[in-house]
């Protein structure tokens, strides 16, 4: 998809209405909704279990989810449209040593290959792109890929992910593996992509250092709920807060809080409803048995 036709995109993501379990479970998402612009550097905030990562895999289509309008991609169905990630188009980096290149399924990034056998293996990859993102992340392409650290083979796995140019980039924690100049280094790496391209990144994480200035959007995700998505420059929390991290961590925070009364209400509902309370045979401190 070129930049012009991005521009004329009113929504890079659109998730509308949408319902979602897994087998057995509880609903994760209810009646869920979001939208995303072209060229918007989202980060996805939540606690642990929130619905993340969970969402993340619906818009990379690794869920299907109703009908083929509930989540679009680049106006095209996460799930359905095949061609959204054998295009490259739509790219997924979570936390797997795995990758999925093109439809030629998940390849694995621990087995005994070196970094070059694993990068110049993908093909249809512009040679100018592919050494800007190896010297990017500073990649030795002698590494074999079962001895080295996880930070190294995060990097192999990053620079796969992005050995094609995407215009929907999906990262789930991607960054925590690497050392801090390799992580700003990806950062501006990726502000440029979305600057020059008009691409655009969802990006779950809880490393929100040097973040505040680098993302336009947030979406704060509480329980399968979106309970905010607005402009980073519009969050009125943070006009008066010393850095996001402190904004985020406010609200996770009073969420557990909040859980934690819930679940002394609930505890205490129960104890006032016990059948055996009014029961002649209810234990009392009269009852006590002695040796």
């Amino acid at each position: 998809m070129k930049v012009e036709e991005m521009k004329i995109l009113s929504n890079s993501v659109e998730v509308s209405a949408m319902n979602f379990s897994y087998e057995g479970q509880i609903p994760i998402f209810a009646n869920f909704s979001l939208k995303i612009t072209p060229g918007s550097r989202c980060l996805l905030v939540g606690a642990n279990g929130s619905g993340k990562t969970t969402l993340l895999k619906i818009l990379g289509g690794k869920h299907m989810v109703g009908g083929k309008d509930v989540v679009r991609v680049l106006n095209s169905s996460a799930f359905h449209d095949t061609q959204l990630v054998c295009s490259g188009n739509l790219s997924y980096l979570g936390g797997s040593w795995s990758k999925t290149i093109g439809c030629a399924g998940e390849i694995p990034l621990q087995g005994d290959f070196s970094a070059k056998h694993m990068i110049f293996g993908v093909e249809g990859v512009d040679p100018v792109r592919r050494e800007k993102l190896i010297d990017l992340l500073d990649i030795d392409l002698q590494w074999r890929m079962h001895k080295v650290s996880d930070g190294q083979r995060r990097r192999v796995q990053i620079c796969m992910g992005l050995l094609h140019p995407f215009q929907v980039l999906l990262l789930d924690e991607v960054t925590v593996d690497l050392d801090v100049v390799a992580r700003l280094d990806l950062l501006d790496f990726f502000k440029e992509e979305c600057e020059e391209r008009g691409a655009t990144i969802v990006y779950a994480t809880h490393i929100f250092d040097g973040l505040e200035t680098w993302a336009t959007d947030l979406a704060y995700i509480q329980d399968g709920e979106l309970r905010k998505s607005e402009k980073l420059s519009g969050l009125q929390e943070l006009k008066t807060a010393t850095n996001l991290l402190s904004v985020v961590e406010s609200w996770l925070r009073a969420e557990t809080k909040r859980e934690s009364k819930k679940l002394m209400a609930s505890v205490s509902s129960i104890r006032k409803a016990s059948p055996f309370d009014n029961s002649p045979f209810r234990s009392s401190r009269h009852m006590a048995y002695y040796r």
